[in-house]
């Protein structure tokens, strides 16, 4: 989440919404937020439901759930997911900077 914090402003300029969705219950997620000031939507999701609807990996042996990262566009169509093997395996934010980018020069088409 730091790395999406350091380049909120370049999200917010792309007319992009941020939400991160995590395993917590809904007081242990908003303690976190207001603890480290998130400028981003935190969605809690303790039973996994929107986990199942994107195809997040749960790994047992890592204790808990793998990074995944989708651009959804305004119509509800997702037009990019990553699934990270291990919680170090994300893409950067030039990235999916770039994406963006993209999507919004031929309107997500």
């Amino acid at each position: 989440m730091a790395q999406l914090r350091q380049d909120y402003h370049e999200f917010v300029k792309r007319n992009t919404k941020i939400i991160v969705v995590g395993p917590e219950n809904a007081q242990a997620f908003e303690d976190y937020w207001q603890k480290n000031d998130l400028p981003f939507i935190g969605l809690p999701d303790s039973k996994a439901s929107v986990l199942r609807l994107y195809g997040q990996e749960v790994n047992l042996f890592k204790l808990g759930r793998m990074p995944a990262q989708l651009i959804v566009d305004k119509d509800g169509m997702v037009r990019f997911v990553h699934y990270g093997h291990n919680m170090s395996d994300i893409p950067e934010n030039k990235e999916l900077l770039a994406l963006l980018d993209q999507l919004n020069t031929s309107g997500g088409e």
